[in-house]
Formats: C-alpha cells, sequence, structure tokens
C-alpha cells in the first residue's frame, strides 16, 4: 500500500481570496506558520503583492490541504494558478518542503507545524521582490522602500489603481505588515470582506 503524502499550500494573498482551479480542500485555515512576507512586488499588472521576505516581520499565514497527494503535481498547480512559466527554473518561484528535510531559512518553525498538523510536505509561492524604478527598461530584483511603494500607488489611476486597491483591501486582516499599516494610514485602504 502507498503512503498518503499530506501536502499543505501556504497562502497570504490573492491566493486565498482568489484560488481559481488550485486543486486544495474547502477551506482556508488561519493558523499556518510564522512567515516573514511584505508587500514588495510589483506586478505586471501594476498591484503592488505580498511576497516572502526575510527581512520583513513574520505574521501567521494561511494554509489549505491540497486534494493532490503527488508533490510534483500539487508544485504544478501552484505554478500554473500563479502564472509562473514553466521555464527551466521555475521550481525556484515555488517553495517547497518535505518531513526529513531541513526547515528553510526563512521560515524555520515549519518542520513543528507540519508535524503538529500531520502534514507530509508544504508549497509556497516564492516570487521575489522586484520594482521598476523610474528610467529602467527592467524590473530591480530588490526591496523596495515603503516611500517608494507610496508614491507608487498614490501615482496609479484608473483600472490599475482599482486592482492595486482591491489587493490591498482583501488581504488576509492577520497579514499586518509594516507597509500595509502605511498604505492603510497614507491611503485608507483599509480590509474589506471579499
Amino acid at each position: 500500500m502507498v503512503k498518503q503524502t499530506n501536502i499543505a499550500c501556504l497562502g497570504w494573498g490573492s491566493l486565498v481570496w482568489n484560488p481559481r482551479d488550485l486543486p486544495i480542500q474547502h477551506y482556508w485555515f488561519d493558523d499556518g506558520p510564522y512567515v516573514p512576507v511584505e508587500f514588495l512586488r510589483q506586478s505586471r499588472d501594476g498591484r503592488i503583492t505580498l511576497v516572502l521576505d526575510v527581512n520583513a516581520a513574520p505574521v501567521r499565514v494561511l494554509w489549505a490541504r491540497m486534494t493532490l497527494s503527488d508533490l510534483d503535481e500539487a508544485m504544478d498547480a501552484l505554478r500554473r494558478r500563479e502564472e509562473i512559466d514553466a521555464v527551466e527554473d521555475w521550481e525556484r518561484r515555488i517553495g517547497v518542503w518535505q518531513t526529513g528535510c531541513l526547515a528553510p531559512e526563512a521560515i524555520p518553525s515549519l518542520p513543528g507545524w507540519a508535524h503538529a498538523h500531520g502534514i507530509d510536505a508544504t508549497i509556497w509561492t516564492a516570487l521575489e521582490p522586484q520594482y521598476l524604478r523610474k528610467g529602467d527598461t527592467k524590473p530591480t530584483q530588490k526591496r523596495p522602500s515603503v516611500d517608494w511603494v507610496l508614491s507608487y500607488l498614490q501615482g496609479l489611476e484608473g483600472p490599475t489603481r482599482d486592482r492595486a486597491e482591491q489587493y490591498f483591501r482583501h488581504a488576509p486582516a492577520q497579514i499586518d505588515t509594516e507597509y500595509r499599516r502605511e498604505v492603510e494610514g497614507a491611503l485608507g485602504w483599509v480590509r474589506r470582506p471579499c
């Protein structure tokens, strides 16, 4: 008999309120491990999105059980949901941990958390911070300052501004980060129920 692999997916951004066709069981639990995330990635559609960043203060993230028991299939499903191209190095953009492996540097509590929840493997989106500085043609893979993020968001208009605002307002309440508090204070983009 083949052992069933219990796979969890960690979430902190749009994956939680809009999983689309990600094969998860019916519910996101709010008692995930503590993960350092922040609003640091300028996405293709103009939003500033949450990404894992070792320099951020850890917050308790959400998690859901995958309906899949094959880890490669689960990773590929997350890659497709996050619209990550199937290029040669796509695996580095999907974080993965399995029982018996060392804890990821950014999530040292992951093995203990997984054991306590009966989880054999965990996956998450592992995109890096990035933003496009004025005059650049390609995004820089560095952490933008909170001042840059505020200035950028204040300068948005139309549908791009609407998407950016929606992302901030729909981010789970427990994802209480430094940049989120600054944006809420400056722009009034406080959490709204989905």
